[in-house]
């Protein structure tokens, strides 16, 4: 029954996932959190770090790690091709339509149409990200406290990034190793 719902829970997120990666991580976090409880906001977040870090699309490698870690490799591949079967064939379709009918205003002004919302989803899942990393699990609220080290290390990567100082893997890494040295120095 879990790899039922695994594998259904991946296709819905793969079906609904206009846009890419980032797009997809409201979806994700909404069935696997949310709805299913399979995982924890902090898990959540865990996950997403590690699928940014790995080779690869993030709501894959989010869907092979949430399936190893409820039903093993079974389900590792079961969320994995919940995840894939339908823009393979959305995706396969699409392509033979766009090819045949690419230089209609119809089809152009879709696309024009997508482009704003897939911004939207992307900053949404942003925010969301922020809140968890800087608030903790309450998300922004008065009582708790901010994570200083962990604003520090936001704004000291977004500004080497934005300066083109170092590269995004470098800036994974460091941000990992001020991470670790930090919790080590605290004890």
């Amino acid at each position: 029954m879990l790899l039922v719902q695994l594998f259904l829970s991946f296709v819905k997120i793969g079906l609904l996932s206009f846009g890419g990666g980032y797009a997809a991580l409201p979806l994700i976090q909404e069935e696997i959190v949310n709805n299913h409880h399979w995982l924890t906001s902090t898990e959540y977040t865990d996950v997403l770090t590690i699928s940014q870090m790995t080779p690869g699309p993030i709501a894959i490698n989010a869907a092979s790690f949430v399936g190893t870690k409820l039903a093993g490799v079974p389900g590792s591949i079961i969320a994995t091709l919940g995840c894939v079967a339908p823009s393979v064939i959305i995706v396969s379709f699409l392509a033979w339509f766009y090819f045949r009918y690419r230089k209609q205003g119809l089809i152009q002004g879709i696309l024009g149409g997508l482009r704003p919302a897939v911004v939207a989803l992307i900053a949404s899942s942003g925010y969301s990200i922020i809140l968890l990393a800087l608030w903790g699990q309450n998300g922004w609220v008065l009582q708790t406290g901010l994570d200083l080290l962990a604003l520090l290390i936001l704004v000291v990567a977004f500004m080497l990034l934005r300066a083109k100082l170092i590269k995004p893997i470098s800036a994974i890494v460091l941000s990992g190793l001020a991470g670790v040295a930090a919790h080590l120095l605290q004890g």
